[in-house]
């Protein structure tokens, strides 16, 4: 940390640390939450407040600094999560006698729809990876399995052999938190999967072993940023024109199914989430959805 950090660095520390010990957080919420407080911190060095003296008037000058620099409202409203743990933990520990951020206001960002793919840019998208060689295998099942339980990236490369019931058709993922939930795997998933245990996965081990599912050339674990390229390179072959990343198979997997008459809380257990706020957006995305196809097809539904 540089010297305006240092300022604040115990009460940050230990605010990190509550987070990975008490709460459970993952490397990465923690990560994201260190770069969001930085920030803020930075900012009210800066500025004439203090964490014991800012209040509510500070905090909006600071949202409103995030917003200059033409942040999405969905990464000002993760900054304001991550101030408001931050202010409830200083507050709990009596570092602060106050929480300047507790009445504050997400913005609304619901209107950031997400991405998805239509089912034929899914259907071609699957039907990249060559079956003829074990990679090719593998990376059929890897794709099946991201669109079938919208798994993220990181619980799809921590799966291990244990977490897949192919025969009951559902998986356990560890999701974030160490939360662990039980999502549905359907025919077509699981039998890619049981050819790529079948056909592929040994030879990827050779003679190595391993408890995870998926497995390297070198069979060893796959890592977040080889499955990035692995889905992007088959996205270009599809001649997708959008990025392709395993959030987007995520974000298609969640509209698929809600377009389809899926419930909200069905969903929700389904992707892992804490609240039920973040899986509303997507009731936005398929009424999106709706309109457009009313504008296409409905007789009357265009003036003239």
């Amino acid at each position: 940390m540089d010297s305006i950090e240092n300022l604040f660095e115990p009460q940050l520390d230990l605010f990190l640390n509550h987070l990975r010990v008490e709460k459970g957080s993952s490397p990465n919420t923690v990560e994201a939450y260190r770069r969001d407080l930085i920030k803020f911190l930075k900012f009210l060095a800066k500025s004439d407040d203090t964490l014991g003296g800012i209040g509510p008037t500070g905090i909006r000058k600071f949202l409103a600094f995030l917003d200059q620099q033409n942040l999405e409202s969905r990464s000002i409203a993760r900054h304001i999560v991550s101030l408001r743990q931050f202010f409830r933990f200083l507050r709990r520990e009596d570092i602060v006698s106050v929480n300047p951020a507790e009445n504050l206001e997400s913005p609304r960002i619901w209107k950031v729809l997400p991405k998805y793919l239509s089912l034929d840019e899914v259907d071609r998208l699957l039907k990249q990876p060559p079956q003829g060689s074990a990679l090719g295998i593998r990376d059929r099942a890897i794709l099946e399995m991201l669109y079938a339980t919208g798994l993220r990236v990181s619980e799809l490369i921590g799966l291990r052999i244990a977490d897949v019931n192919l025969d009951a058709g559902f998986v356990r993922a560890l999701g974030k938190g160490n939360k662990q939930r039980v999502v549905p795997l359907g025919k077509v998933a699981a039998a890619a999967i049981e050819k790529y245990l079948a056909e592929s996965r040994g030879k990827l081990l050779g003679s190595h072993q391993s408890p995870y599912l998926f497995v390297s050339r070198r069979g060893t674990r796959l890592t977040r940023q080889s499955i990035w390229v692995l889905i992007s390179r088959y996205g270009a072959l599809a001649g997708i024109q959008k990025k392709i990343t395993p959030h987007l198979m995520r974000h298609s997997f969640a509209t698929h199914l809600l377009s389809r008459g899926a419930d909200l809380r069905s969903l929700q257990m389904m992707l892992g989430h804490a609240d039920i706020s973040t899986t509303q957006i997507y009731t936005h995305v398929a009424a999106s959805r709706l309109r457009d196809i009313y504008q296409q097809f409905h007789p009357r539904a265009k003036a003239g």
